[in-house]
Parts: structure tokens; C-alpha cells; sequence
């Protein structure tokens, strides 16, 4: 693996948007953007705990560079309803095709059969992309301090709040916080897993929540597979908690989301 993927993708992720932009004239995509749709606040449900003093985001995902394909067959309807009927407070959707094995088709599946916030997880180089959340029903969007420039990440930011998205706003360290919060970040996702590398390390989560702003919401990303490290999340103020793998790699996802709940 390349020791800067994270360079790999952005590139691919241009030429991708140069693409969609072609079949999709950003004008048209703008008008689908705007129409009316049922919204579900993804920041108003990670404000506060849940019943069982934790929030997860439960993930759609295939898989991923540093796993490869994990669940290449995920059914996205079956697993929305059986985190839903587990508790999950929301749902992210990994739309990016090339490294992720996701899809736009992934997201809207999940829309149709779910009561709860969804995420576009993909990595956003384009307003085009935020429309396009939008477009296809979802209620937040990621935004990825390190792929972003200072002015993007702020005109992205104000734009998701114009479309009615919330920005989870990625960072993975203390000069990542602070331009998320220059730029207005109010939910700042935390990811203990380094871009460049995919090494990852849960204290990160950790040594930032304490810089955090007061209003700022934090959500632990990545690395978190079991109940002991929600609780040790928990004793540094966390209580919103990104899991992918450990769900897609289980043979039933549900009692395993009950169980990282503490249900």
C-alpha cells in the first residue's frame, strides 16, 4: 500500500466528479438538491447521549484499502433495518466505489428503509458532491480537514448547512481541530486512523475531545471494535462512536451493536 493513499484517492476522486459532472449537469443536480425531502438532524441526535449513554453511527461499508473486501455482498437494506432495530442513532453509508466498494445506490437503498440520520461517507473534493448528498437523500455529509483547503472547508460547511446537511468534520490533529474550528465546525469526527498510513490509535480520540470547543460535538472514528474501549472513549467525554468493520465482519450484526451499546 501506498504510504499516501489518501493522495491516491483524492486524484481518483477528481477525475470521478469530472465524470458524474458530465452525466449530471451541476445545474440540474442544483434544482434536485433543493427539492423537498423528509430531513433527519444527524447533529441533533449526536448532541446528546442515547439511552444507553452511547451514540453509534453504524456503518455500511464493503470494505476498505487497508482490509480489502470484508463484505463484498452486504445487502444495504438488511443491514439498515438490523442496526435500526439494534439502536444505532445513525447510519453512515460509504458511497466512494474504487476503494471503498461503495455506491450512491448503497446510500438510497438505506434512505428507503430507515427512520434515522444518514451520512454520505465518501471524500469530498467538490461542492458537486455536496449537492449530490443532497440530491440523494442524505442528511450529512463528511468533510476531511486534510483534503480540504481552509476555504473549502468553510464554504463546504456553510453550503451543507444551506442544503440542510450537517458536515461531520474530520480531523486527526491538533492543527486539523483548529482549522475545523475556524471554519465553524459544530461536529467534529475524530479519526484515529492517520490518512497517509492507515495506522491507527484510539488515543488520538482521546488527546484531542480535550481541545474541543464548548458546542462542539465529538464522534470517535475508527479503530473501536469492543465495549472496553467505548467505556475507556467514555471516561474522556465521547459518547458518539463511527463502527464499521466490527459490524460488517460479524455473521449477525445486531447482537453486536447491542452489545457495543452496553443494551
Amino acid at each position: 500500500m501506498s504510504q499516501d493513499i489518501l493522495t491516491s484517492i483524492l486524484q481518483k476522486k477528481q477525475e470521478e466528479v469530472e465524470a458524474a459532472r458530465r452525466a449530471v449537469p451541476e445545474v440540474q443536480l442544483r434544482k434536485e438538491a433543493r427539492n423537498p425531502r423528509v430531513r433527519h438532524s444527524f447533529l441533533e441526535k449526536l448532541s446528546a447521549p442515547g439511552p444507553f449513554g452511547t451514540n453509534i453511527i453504524a456503518e455500511i461499508k464493503r470494505g476498505s484499502p487497508s482490509r480489502g473486501a470484508m463484505r463484498a455482498d452486504l445487502d444495504p437494506q438488511a443491514y439498515g433495518r438490523s442496526y435500526e432495530r439494534a439502536g444505532a442513532a445513525a447510519i453512515s453509508v460509504l458511497t466512494d466505489k474504487t476503494f471503498f466498494m461503495g455506491s450512491p445506490q448503497d446510500l438510497k437503498a438505506v434512505r428507503g428503509v430507515v427512520d434515522l440520520p444518514v451520512l454520505r461517507k465518501d471524500f469530498v473534493v467538490s461542492t458537486y458532491q455536496i449537492y449530490e448528498a443532497a440530491a440523494w437523500g442524505a442528511d450529512a455529509v463528511l468533510l476531511i480537514v486534510r483534503a480540504l483547503s481552509p476555504e473549502f472547508l468553510k464554504a463546504g460547511i456553510e453550503l451543507a448547512r444551506e442544503l440542510g446537511l450537517d458536515a461531520l468534520v474530520e480531523v486527526h490533529s491538533r492543527e486539523e481541530l483548529e482549522t475545523a474550528t475556524a471554519a465553524g465546525a459544530q461536529l467534529v469526527g475524530i479519526n484515529n486512523r492517520d490518512l497517509r498510513t492507515f495506522q491507527t490509535d484510539i488515543q488520538t480520540s482521546v488527546q484531542l475531545a480535550r481541545l474541543l470547543e464548548p458546542g462542539q460535538v465529538a464522534v470517535a472514528e475508527s479503530g473501536i471494535h469492543t465495549r472496553a474501549q467505548i467505556e475507556a472513549l467514555q471516561g474522556a467525554g465521547i459518547f458518539n462512536f463511527l463502527i464499521g468493520e466490527s459490524l460488517v465482519k460479524a455473521a449477525d450484526p445486531e447482537p453486536v451493536l447491542r452489545h457495543l451499546l452496553g443494551r
